[in-house]
């Protein structure tokens, strides 16, 4: 056995990486949304995530990115390419989620899974690329700021 550490490599996701997907996902909500909106259904990658990522690995319109370091997946990016409407006439990718796990963060890994994004969204034909984060999330934003994001727009909520 070596003693170097694993290098960790960005790749689209396979089938066999959905159960590493839901891992981090799962991570991912119960550290973003989970301590953040009491709206979010935390388990609903355990729930759903098989499914949703299964379908989307084939999926020409999606993009499901993995971080894999040795065989074990480590961080992840899904995202989406969308048609304009007569309202907003150019082609969107949205960046839908991403996770790191601690150990591997500070370290570049979030940029190049960006940057393959960002790649993918420009060979789709989209003109813009967005993102959401939670506004009390200031790591997140500082992060995606400095990959190139710009705030657009600040959605407000009200309990009812």
């Amino acid at each position: 056995m070596s003693d170097q550490p694993h290098e960790v490599i960005v790749r689209r996701a396979q089938p066999a990486d959905v159960k590493g997907l839901v891992a981090c996902s799962s991570a991912l909500f119960a550290e973003d949304a989970g301590t953040r909106d009491q709206s979010i259904d935390v388990g609903w990658p355990r729930a759903f995530g098989p499914e949703r990522f299964a379908a989307g690995i084939d999926d020409p319109t999606r993009l499901l990115l993995v971080a894999d370091c040795g065989g074990q997946i480590v961080g992840h990016l899904t995202g989406a390419v969308a048609e304009g409407s007569a309202m907003r006439p150019v082609k969107i990718a949205t960046l839908l989620g991403m996770y790191v796990q601690p150990a591997h963060r500070r370290g570049g890994l979030g940029a190049r899974l960006v940057a393959q994004f960002s790649t993918w969204a420009k060979e789709a034909g989209a003109e813009l690329a967005e993102v959401t984060a939670y506004s009390s999330n200031s790591d997140a934003i500082r992060f995606y700021e400095q990959n190139g994001f710009a705030s657009q727009s600040v959605t407000l909520q009200a309990a009812l």
